[in-house]
């Protein structure tokens, strides 16, 4: 992950970043502890792609999964 700094006066760009860094410690980091740096990474990988973005519901995506809210969303589009 890299980091950005927000626009001047702009304190809100990096905080749908900063609320993902937190729940992934809190759901996982802080819950675990890492034997080598390859099996944190293969952990917190597992985490994003398959737990994170699949089946955990966002309660700013309507009760979605960020995949979910996708595909909604290209429906949506297609309907349209």
């Amino acid at each position: 992950m890299t980091s950005s700094m927000s626009r001047k006066g702009n304190c809100y760009d990096n905080a749908p970043m900063e609320n993902f860094r937190r729940t992934l410690k809190n759901e996982l980091v802080h819950h675990r502890q890492f034997a080598t740096k390859q099996e944190a990474t293969k952990e917190i990988t597992e985490y994003i792609e398959v737990f994170y973005n699949r089946q955990r519901i966002q309660t700013k995506l309507g009760y979605l999964s960020p995949v979910a809210y996708e595909q909604q969303y290209h429906q949506l589009l297609a309907a349209a």
